[in-house]
């Protein structure tokens, strides 16, 4: 299925130092929520600080413009005990993910960067860590303007040791949205799709041309089919329709699997067992082998559409006295496919199609046993997590194309997923695309 996809690149900035980030920013490649786990930077979280439950992982957070009383809470770990200096700052981005054409002073109040201060080392864990936090916006910056944004986090005042990213969406609310999911469009004959269909109230704003609005559409957070819409299908006075275009056809996919590795002792949700290596001192949590579900009638399970939380049994303080765990997971197949590659995909691993989480294929087929599989592990902090298998096609990638459940999850037009709807404008010589709406909506 063909569809329009988006890549966040990062290609130069306004400023000195500001574009040597920005050079260092386009190294790291897609510019979507990221860490660098090569410097053990690990758990970065997302959380609305006024939350009941403030461990909720957020992928896409989102902030009112000038609304300083409902902070984000933005934290991760470094695994050790050393204190590092790191220093975070803004990147106002256009509607396409490149850098707008304005100053920082233009869009940042207050400084231009700021020092994180509040950390603590963790407790009675066999990884020793660091946590850093900080809330966001708050007395030393806060943003000017609506749109997109990366807050950058660097090490050592450097503005190219690029650490960890976090994708902010900043609104001003002026346009009204609605959507609707249809399963019987002429594009989704097998039901494997969710149609999304989209109504726009401009309010208050007097278009001259109908391409002064974007709309892109994500679902579930993830990077590699966030969609831009094509002109509207309709034009309406003060209303633009999006109604059965291509491009907003989503696969249903399937619920998201789940794991619980909160506990050492007691084998949580997936988990067969798990050990501690003496010689290194980390546990292992081996998962039992998962089941391929692509011909599997669908089924209503509750999900988290990939979020994650950190949470460790008996403890006080998960922040800090949750411990680290190598994470094995096996998807048995019998024979490898060749043309593509598999993914494990959720918030923990930023929704993006990396090495950092690409699967292996190990074959025992020598020793006769009928386990062969695609392997992964991963260094996870005790929580539960939402993840799915996605299969991204040698063609797909070739063409800027999305990955697919088809092959590992199934997809079905039922599923329940989030989706997030942003509408840009940019009016006739602006330099930037506000961002005039978002709406986070969940299809079921």
């Amino acid at each position: 299925m063909a569809k329009r996809i988006i890549y966040f690149f990062a290609v130069c900035m306004m400023g000195i130092s500001a574009a040597g980030m920005a050079e260092s920013v386009y190294e790291v490649g897609a510019l979507s929520t990221w860490s660098n786990t090569d410097s053990g930077i690990a758990s970065l979280m997302v959380r609305d600080a006024e939350a009941t439950d403030e461990r909720i992982n957020q992928a896409e957070p989102i902030i009112v413009l000038g609304d300083t009383e409902h902070p984000l809470e933005i934290s991760f770990d470094q695994l050790s005990h050393e204190t590092h200096l790191y220093s975070y700052t803004l990147l106002l981005l256009n509607a396409d993910g490149s850098p707008a054409s304005l100053s920082q002073s233009e869009y940042i109040n207050g400084f231009n960067s700021a020092d994180i201060t509040d950390y603590e080392h963790s407790f009675n864990t066999h990884q020793l860590y660091t946590h850093y936090r900080f809330s966001f916006p708050n007395d030393d910056m806060q943003p000017l303007l609506s749109g997109s944004y990366a807050l950058i986090i660097y090490e050592n005042g450097d503005p190219k040791n690029v650490q960890a990213i976090v994708r902010l969406a900043v609104i001003e609310p002026i346009v009204s949205i609605q959507a609707t999911h249809n399963p019987n469009s002429r594009n989704n004959r097998k039901g494997y799709y969710q149609q999304i269909d989209i109504d726009v109230q401009l309010n208050d704003i007097s278009l001259t041309n109908p391409e002064e609005i974007k709309l892109i559409v994500s679902q579930n957070g993830r990077t590699d089919n966030r969609a831009l819409a094509p002109r509207p299908t309709y034009i309406e006075p003060n209303k633009l329709r999006w109604v059965d275009c291509p491009s907003l056809l989503f696969e249903g996919g399937n619920e998201y699997r789940r794991l619980d590795i909160g506990s050492e002792y007691l084998m949580g949700a997936q988990v067969d067992h798990v050990v501690f290596d003496q010689t290194t001192q980390t546990y292992h949590a081996f998962l039992f082998p998962s089941e391929n579900l692509s011909t599997s009638p669908y089924q209503t399970e509750p999900d988290a559409d990939g979020a994650f939380v950190i949470n460790r049994e008996r403890n006080d303080y998960d922040d800090t006295e949750a411990d680290y765990m190598w994470v094995h997971f096996s998807l048995p197949v019998a024979q490898p496919w060749l043309d593509g590659t598999l993914y494990v995909l959720g918030d923990a691993w930023h929704n993006s199609l990396t090495p950092a989480n690409r699967m292996q294929y190990i074959s025992n087929g020598d020793s006769g046993k009928p386990d062969s599989a695609y392997t992964f592990a991963c260094y996870l902090k005790q929580g539960g997590y939402n993840w799915q298998y996605v299969f991204l096609s040698k063609e797909a990638r070739l063409n800027h194309q999305s990955a697919t459940l088809l092959r590992t999850e199934g997809s079905h037009w039922q599923t329940g997923n989030t989706y997030r709807i942003y509408v840009y404008y940019r009016p006739f010589s602006a330099r930037y695309d506000r961002l005039v709406g978002c709406l986070v909506w969940r299809a079921n």
